[in-house]
Protein backbone atom coordinates (compact mmCIF):
# COMPACT_ATOMS: atom_id res chain seq x y z
CA UNK A 1 0.00 0.00 0.00
CA UNK A 2 1.01 3.13 -0.69
CA UNK A 3 1.30 6.76 1.63
CA UNK A 4 -1.06 8.79 1.35
CA UNK A 5 -2.10 12.44 1.98
CA UNK A 6 -5.14 12.63 4.21
CA UNK A 7 -7.13 14.96 1.25
CA UNK A 8 -9.44 12.91 -0.34
CA UNK A 9 -7.76 9.80 0.73
CA UNK A 10 -6.31 8.87 -2.36
CA UNK A 11 -2.96 7.01 -2.49
CA UNK A 12 0.01 9.35 -3.11
CA UNK A 13 3.46 8.53 -3.10
CA UNK A 14 5.77 9.96 -0.06
CA UNK A 15 3.00 12.02 1.31
CA UNK A 16 3.01 13.80 4.73
CA UNK A 17 -0.19 15.43 6.27
CA UNK A 18 -0.11 18.65 8.72
CA UNK A 19 -3.08 18.82 11.39
CA UNK A 20 -3.43 18.95 14.79
CA UNK A 21 -6.67 18.16 15.76
CA UNK A 22 -7.76 14.77 17.14
CA UNK A 23 -11.18 12.95 18.14
CA UNK A 24 -11.43 11.17 21.50
CA UNK A 25 -12.71 7.64 21.25
CA UNK A 26 -12.39 4.17 23.30
CA UNK A 27 -9.47 3.16 23.02
CA UNK A 28 -10.64 -0.33 21.99
CA UNK A 29 -12.88 1.42 19.60
CA UNK A 30 -9.81 2.99 17.77
CA UNK A 31 -8.39 -0.15 17.30
CA UNK A 32 -11.19 -1.46 15.84
CA UNK A 33 -10.85 1.31 12.96
CA UNK A 34 -6.65 1.04 13.00
CA UNK A 35 -7.07 -2.58 12.41
CA UNK A 36 -9.51 -2.70 9.91
CA UNK A 37 -12.50 -4.20 11.51
CA UNK A 38 -14.50 -1.15 11.72
CA UNK A 39 -14.87 1.47 9.26
CA UNK A 40 -18.02 3.76 10.85
CA UNK A 41 -17.71 5.88 14.02
CA UNK A 42 -21.23 6.47 15.68
CA UNK A 43 -21.29 10.04 17.93
CA UNK A 44 -23.89 12.09 19.81
CA UNK A 45 -21.30 14.96 21.24
CA UNK A 46 -19.36 15.58 24.08
CA UNK A 47 -20.90 17.11 27.13
CA UNK A 48 -18.83 20.43 26.72
CA UNK A 49 -19.45 20.42 23.28
CA UNK A 50 -23.83 21.36 23.26
CA UNK A 51 -25.96 20.85 20.35
CA UNK A 52 -23.74 22.66 17.76
CA UNK A 53 -21.39 19.96 18.53
CA UNK A 54 -22.78 16.73 18.09
CA UNK A 55 -22.20 16.41 14.14
CA UNK A 56 -18.61 15.88 13.51
CA UNK A 57 -17.14 19.07 13.12
CA UNK A 58 -14.12 17.83 10.90
CA UNK A 59 -13.18 16.07 7.70
CA UNK A 60 -9.67 14.35 8.96
CA UNK A 61 -8.50 13.97 12.25
CA UNK A 62 -6.60 11.56 14.27
CA UNK A 63 -7.94 9.23 16.91
CA UNK A 64 -7.01 9.62 20.52
CA UNK A 65 -7.50 6.63 22.75
CA UNK A 66 -9.54 7.15 25.80
CA UNK A 67 -9.70 4.66 28.62
CA UNK A 68 -12.03 3.29 31.34
CA UNK A 69 -12.27 -0.70 32.97
CA UNK A 70 -15.48 -2.14 31.40
CA UNK A 71 -15.61 -0.68 27.56
CA UNK A 72 -14.64 -3.80 26.50
CA UNK A 73 -17.60 -4.99 28.36
CA UNK A 74 -19.73 -2.48 26.17
CA UNK A 75 -18.55 -4.28 23.10
CA UNK A 76 -19.35 -7.56 20.69
CA UNK A 77 -15.95 -8.64 21.10
CA UNK A 78 -14.67 -11.98 22.82
CA UNK A 79 -14.19 -11.97 26.23
CA UNK A 80 -10.33 -11.57 26.88
CA UNK A 81 -10.09 -9.37 24.00
CA UNK A 82 -6.30 -7.81 25.13
CA UNK A 83 -7.10 -3.51 25.21
CA UNK A 84 -4.28 -1.44 24.53
CA UNK A 85 -2.07 -0.13 26.88
CA UNK A 86 -2.61 2.41 28.67
CA UNK A 87 0.53 4.77 29.13
CA UNK A 88 1.48 6.28 32.05
CA UNK A 89 1.25 10.05 31.61
CA UNK A 90 1.61 10.06 28.16
CA UNK A 91 -0.70 9.41 24.92
CA UNK A 92 0.14 7.63 21.96
CA UNK A 93 -1.61 8.21 18.74
CA UNK A 94 -1.13 5.40 16.35
CA UNK A 95 -4.30 6.37 13.43
CA UNK A 96 -6.19 9.04 11.80
CA UNK A 97 -9.25 9.23 9.81
CA UNK A 98 -10.83 10.66 6.94
CA UNK A 99 -14.73 11.24 7.29
CA UNK A 100 -16.01 10.24 4.02
CA UNK A 101 -19.38 11.31 4.95
CA UNK A 102 -21.98 11.74 7.45
CA UNK A 103 -25.61 11.22 8.20
CA UNK A 104 -27.92 11.71 11.44
CA UNK A 105 -30.10 8.59 11.89
CA UNK A 106 -33.31 9.39 13.58
CA UNK A 107 -35.33 6.11 12.70
CA UNK A 108 -34.10 3.39 15.52
CA UNK A 109 -35.28 0.74 13.33
CA UNK A 110 -32.30 1.43 10.79
CA UNK A 111 -30.11 0.46 14.55
CA UNK A 112 -29.70 -3.26 14.59
CA UNK A 113 -28.76 -2.97 10.81
CA UNK A 114 -25.58 -1.10 11.29
CA UNK A 115 -24.19 -4.12 13.50
CA UNK A 116 -21.90 -6.01 11.06
CA UNK A 117 -20.09 -2.58 10.58
CA UNK A 118 -19.24 -1.38 14.29
CA UNK A 119 -18.12 -2.94 17.73
CA UNK A 120 -20.75 -1.82 19.88
CA UNK A 121 -23.09 -3.10 22.07
CA UNK A 122 -26.78 -2.51 21.15
CA UNK A 123 -26.96 -1.10 24.67
CA UNK A 124 -24.45 1.55 23.79
CA UNK A 125 -25.99 2.12 20.61
CA UNK A 126 -29.33 2.71 22.19
CA UNK A 127 -27.97 4.37 24.90
CA UNK A 128 -26.12 7.56 22.09
CA UNK A 129 -29.50 7.46 20.18
CA UNK A 130 -31.87 8.02 23.26
CA UNK A 131 -28.52 10.74 25.15
CA UNK A 132 -31.03 13.73 24.82
CA UNK A 133 -34.22 15.07 24.13
CA UNK A 134 -33.87 14.77 20.51
CA UNK A 135 -33.87 10.96 19.47
CA UNK A 136 -30.96 9.98 16.96
CA UNK A 137 -27.34 9.25 16.03
CA UNK A 138 -24.60 10.57 13.75
CA UNK A 139 -23.03 7.87 11.61
CA UNK A 140 -19.71 8.99 9.97
CA UNK A 141 -18.11 6.50 7.75
CA UNK A 142 -14.55 6.91 7.75
CA UNK A 143 -10.84 6.01 6.10
CA UNK A 144 -8.82 4.92 8.33
CA UNK A 145 -4.90 5.40 7.75
CA UNK A 146 -2.04 3.97 10.72
CA UNK A 147 0.73 6.24 11.25
CA UNK A 148 4.09 5.25 10.18
CA UNK A 149 5.57 6.01 13.12
CA UNK A 150 3.25 6.00 16.32
CA UNK A 151 3.83 9.41 18.33
CA UNK A 152 3.87 9.50 21.75
CA UNK A 153 2.30 12.82 23.33
CA UNK A 154 2.82 14.39 27.24
CA UNK A 155 -0.69 14.39 28.99
CA UNK A 156 -1.90 18.15 29.13
CA UNK A 157 -4.71 19.53 30.89
CA UNK A 158 -6.37 20.61 28.22
CA UNK A 159 -6.46 17.05 26.78
CA UNK A 160 -9.20 15.71 29.18
CA UNK A 161 -12.57 16.97 30.49
CA UNK A 162 -15.89 16.08 28.65
CA UNK A 163 -15.31 17.29 25.08
CA UNK A 164 -14.68 15.25 22.12
CA UNK A 165 -12.13 17.30 20.28
CA UNK A 166 -8.64 18.01 20.77
CA UNK A 167 -5.96 19.82 19.54
CA UNK A 168 -2.37 17.82 19.44
CA UNK A 169 1.10 19.39 19.37
CA UNK A 170 4.02 18.73 17.06
CA UNK A 171 2.46 16.11 14.83
CA UNK A 172 3.38 17.73 11.84
CA UNK A 173 4.56 15.97 8.69
CA UNK A 174 3.08 12.39 9.84
CA UNK A 175 3.67 9.64 7.44
CA UNK A 176 -0.01 7.57 7.16
CA UNK A 177 -0.68 4.14 5.59
CA UNK A 178 -4.34 3.33 4.70
CA UNK A 179 -5.45 0.20 6.80
CA UNK A 180 -7.67 -1.53 4.32
CA UNK A 181 -7.54 -1.56 -0.18
CA UNK A 182 -9.23 1.10 -1.66
CA UNK A 183 -11.31 -1.77 -3.38
CA UNK A 184 -12.53 -3.12 0.42
CA UNK A 185 -12.84 0.45 1.51
CA UNK A 186 -15.44 1.36 -1.57
CA UNK A 187 -16.96 -2.23 -1.08
CA UNK A 188 -18.16 -1.35 2.75
CA UNK A 189 -19.27 2.26 1.87
CA UNK A 190 -21.26 0.37 -0.75
CA UNK A 191 -23.01 -1.98 1.54
CA UNK A 192 -23.13 1.01 4.68
CA UNK A 193 -25.42 3.27 1.55
CA UNK A 194 -27.31 0.03 0.88
CA UNK A 195 -28.05 -0.15 4.92
CA UNK A 196 -29.28 3.01 5.30
CA UNK A 197 -31.19 3.56 2.13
Amino acid sequence: MCKVSLVGGTCVKNEVINMSVAFKEWAVVCEAIGNGRQSIMLRKGGIAEGRDGFAFKHREFFLFPTWFHEQLEKTTLPHGTVLPTQLEGEIEIRYAVTLEWSRLVTDADRLPALREFHILNDSVIEERFRYDETPGIHIGFVRAFRLESPRCLTMQKNFGGCRSWVDLPGLEGVELMPVISDEEQAARRDALEAVLG
